[in-house]
């Protein structure tokens, strides 16, 4: 269960889905071609979050630093955002699936911000799992808008919390797996707060390849791990008579 204001049952996953663009160029494909793929992934995965005790999913689909890349990629990655919540959201509410995109909103193309505002309205009721994308998204920028709006008051990590996750239209949810496809091993500035005690998992496997047999190895994996939060683990009491 979560510690914080997301009282959703089951773990809280956080996917940095990497590897589109190498995924299409070694295909010899367009950059675009991996993204569309990597919307299929997206469906996969979140089909199959709640049979594997996910209540809450969060996926990178676009950091603050991304608008550096060349004009035509983003715009094509907006366009697929913009498609993404006008073709799924009827199959979001469908499912139980409610979805929260966090970020800033004020930098998005113009009617992308309201289409988030509907898709989330639409699918506010869904209890089988919480689907966030990140879009525009910077966690550094969030702990620095934090700090300045809190500057001198007494407030509590908790506190602090809240804010930074509401400075990117979030709710503070700690992360319990943190996963990163396409064989990179780096945070690239995504919920560094939140995921302060994750478990980290990276895989060699391309987002566009990524589906329910990798996620299933990633929950595997942290159901082995040994998780302390900085305390001692529990002694052993001796069996012997």
């Amino acid at each position: 269960m979560h510690s914080q204001a997301d009282s959703r049952p089951g773990l809280h996953a956080a996917i940095i889905m990497d590897g589109n663009g190498r995924w299409a160029t070694r295909r010899g494909l367009p950059r675009a071609a991996g993204h569309r793929r990597g919307v299929e992934a997206i469906r996969r995965t979140a089909e199959a979050c709640p049979d594997l005790g996910i209540g809450t999913l969060t996926l990178y689909a676009f950091s603050s630093d991304n608008w550096q890349r060349p004009a035509d990629e983003v715009g094509g990655l907006m366009r697929l955002l913009r498609a993404y919540l006008r073709n799924e959201t009827a199959r979001l509410a469908r499912t139980g699936t409610r979805l929260s995109v966090i970020g800033r909103r004020d930098r998005l193309p113009e009617g992308i911000p309201e289409a988030i505002e509907r898709a989330e309205a639409a699918t506010e009721a869904g209890d089988r799992l919480h689907l966030r994308i990140a879009v525009d998204y910077s966690a550094r920028d969030a702990i620095i808008a934090a700090a300045q709006r809190l500057q001198g008051a007494d407030t509590s990590r908790d506190a602090f919390g809240r804010a930074v996750a509401g400075e990117m239209h979030g709710s503070p949810v700690n992360v319990d797996l943190l996963i990163r496809t396409g064989g990179e091993k780096r945070l690239s500035d995504f919920l560094l707060w939140e995921a302060a005690y994750a478990e980290l998992h990276f895989t060699e496997r391309m987002w566009p390849d990524f589906g329910e047999t990798d996620l299933a190895a990633a929950v595997t994996e942290f159901a082995r791990r040994d998780r302390r939060f900085g305390a001692l683990a529990p002694a052993k009491v001796s069996a012997a008579a």
